[in-house]
């Protein structure tokens, strides 16, 4: 994955398909940086031209109101059911890579507060492509993007191990996606040290300079041996520190468990000896990823049940000619070259979803995208963990298969066959501003016209609750405004903070539209979504205001409210809205 700095498929051995997130080496992510971000503005607004033509720019604004708490009032549409699940509730994101300058911040020594101009760019190309999720690296090399008492401060933010960079970059972070009701998944990589093996380069705090009996050396890197216990407890310290102090939406991990193959065998030798107790070394390794992830599943969903724990492994688990479970393709193994049993902790049910990063075309000849999407569908299928496919946007350009415009967009429709994809993240946000060959735009236009909710947990799935969905919003109004219509509804229950407090808890809502005069109380088209925005935490008693810059004059709308709380569970619709819209 683009997480880390290693070398790209020219540059070193090649596996029998693509490797994962490719990782430009640092220059290299800097001498692509500048010409991404002059093309992201002129992309951004294009794709905020064709927002407002389909979709709702919206913007929230309170005001006081006397009224009653939710709980005394009866709901306004009693016989209308919620919406429920369809096939257009999707997970749609990008990865935002911080490693070597990959998407940012792009440059260590610039200002603060121009780096956190860069970020909230990036985000709002991502709510300009209709996409509804963010996944941020946050710990790239066994470092921080927040003040730790494990780890030391990021170098990639100062260029300096360990320096602060004076202000609190993962709160900053998740406020500004939360802003523009993006979720943010705080990428974590659990074994990592460095890009180099270079030990003094590290923080004198750094746990791998005071413990250098826990750090191995394999090929240009160093690592964390993850047969060490002590190594494990850190991995889950440090996320576990994160799930407890910030407002995240779930934790994410990518393919680095045990690293990728290089010449000769991980230097592990003597923590199998210790610990191997008789088991077979390859079995060994995998007990140890094992007992890492399932440890901080049980811890996750025991501090937050709302907090899911979401993996984007390399796209094959096994081949077909190593295992008849495996999939009709040849290409490296997850299970038996980096260790991690990934459709066991489906089966497990210790995740709830999983992106594989199937980053290869349609009709490759070693891993067929389609072959892939259809084994990873039957993979998911009755467990309740959430299948989403990672798409390498990264890759558009490079070769004969990937200079076609609309590969991407045709895996999208691809996945659109199979019920069980929920969902796309794409590699990566530089690459979507970008826009190269113009496949975001493609992608935008062909799969993302109208925005999306993220799906709830499916039945079975760790995360279902006993609660209920979110109570009803009420007293829903709709009326002509300078650009557009103002609509305005008073919130189930005071927000407060803005967290929503859990599953059951209004935390962010939907509008819906329909042409002309519509009934009062009617069932939800999830079609007719137009926008989507976060409860700011509304005090007891305020009104919440979205703006529809897209209405036309003369036109008459119905318009429809939602509420939705941390795990995209909906609330049945309050009556509806019917307004005509100024002429002139």
């Amino acid at each position: 994955m683009a997480s880390r700095s290693r070398n790209t498929q020219a540059d070193r051995p090649a596996p029998p398909a693509p490797a994962p997130h490719p990782a430009p080496r640092p220059g290299r992510a800097r001498r692509t940086a500048g010409p991404a971000r002059r093309t992201a503005a002129a992309v951004t607004g294009a794709v905020l031209a064709l927002t407002t033509a389909t979709g709702c720019m919206s913007a929230f604004g309170g005001t006081r109101k006397n009224a009653a708490d939710a709980e005394d009032v009866p709901a306004e549409c009693a016989a209308i059911a919620a919406p429920g699940d369809s096939r257009s509730r999707q997970l749609r994101g990008m990865w935002i890579a911080t490693v070597g300058g990959t998407d940012w911040p792009t440059d260590p020594a610039r200002p603060a507060a121009e780096q956190r101009a860069n970020f909230t760019r990036l985000l709002d190309t991502a709510r300009a492509m209709n996409l509804n999720a963010v996944v941020v690296q946050i710990r790239p090399d066994a470092d921080a993007f927040y003040r730790s008492p494990y780890e030391p401060w990021s170098s990639v933010l100062t260029g300096t191990p360990g320096k602060d960079p004076g202000y609190d970059v993962l709160a900053f972070m998740v406020k500004e996606a939360h802003a523009r009701n993006l979720e943010f998944h705080a990428w974590f990589n659990p074994y990592r040290v460095a890009q180099d093996t270079d030990r003094s380069k590290l923080a004198a705090t750094s746990p791998a300079r005071q413990h250098p009996d826990w750090v191995r050396t394999y090929g240009d890197q160093l690592w964390y041996d993850p047969g060490l216990p002590q190594v494990r407890d850190l991995a889950t310290n440090a996320v576990m520190d994160v799930v407890h102090k910030y407002d995240i939406d779930a934790v994410h991990f990518d393919d680095y468990f045990y690293p990728y193959p290089e010449s000769g065998d991980f230097p592990d030798a003597a923590t199998y000896r210790a610990y191997g107790h008789g088991m077979n070394k390859a079995d060994w390794r995998r007990r140890n990823v094992d007992t890492l992830v399932q440890t901080l599943s049980a811890r996750i969903h025991q501090a937050k049940p709302w907090v899911r724990f979401g993996i984007s492994p390399f796209g094959v688990w096994r081949n077909k000619t190593t295992d008849p479970a495996g999939s009709a393709t040849s290409a490296l193994q997850s299970y038996d070259d980096i260790y991690a049993d990934t459709r066991g902790w489906i089966r497990k049910r210790w995740i709830d979803y999983i992106t594989p990063q199937l980053y290869w075309p349609l009709g490759d000849r070693a891993a067929d995208y389609r072959t892939l999407v259809d084994w990873w569908s039957r993979q998911v299928a009755g467990t309740g963990v959430q299948l989403s496919i990672g798409q390498a946007g990264y890759r558009v350009g490079e070769d004969a298969a990937w200079r076609r415009p609309d590969e991407l967009s045709r895996h999208l429709a691809l996945n659109a066959r199979y019920p069980a994809v929920r969902g796309d993240i794409f590699f990566s946000a530089t690459d979507i501003a970008a826009d190269r060959r113009g496949f975001a735009s493609r992608v935008r236009s062909d799969h993302y016209s109208r925005p999306a909710i993220p799906p709830a947990p499916a039945a079975g799935s760790a995360l279902a609750q006993k609660s209920e969905p979110p109570a009803p919003v009420r007293d829903v109004r709709a009326a002509p405004a300078k650009q557009g219509v103002q609509i305005s509804w008073t919130p189930p229950t005071a927000t407060g903070d803005g967290s929503g407090g859990g599953p059951g808890q209004a935390t962010a809502y939907a509008v819906y539209r329909r042409d002309g005069h519509g009934a009062g109380c009617a069932a939800v088209d999830p079609a007719a979504l137009i926008g989507t925005a976060r409860d700011p935490g509304t005090p007891a008693g305020a009104r919440l205001t979205l703006t529809d810059t897209t209405a036309r004059p003369g036109r008459a709308y119905t318009y429809t409210v939602t509420a939705l709380d941390r795990l995209h569970r909906e609330s049945p619709p309050a009556r509806a809205a019917t307004v005509t819209v100024n002429r002139g």
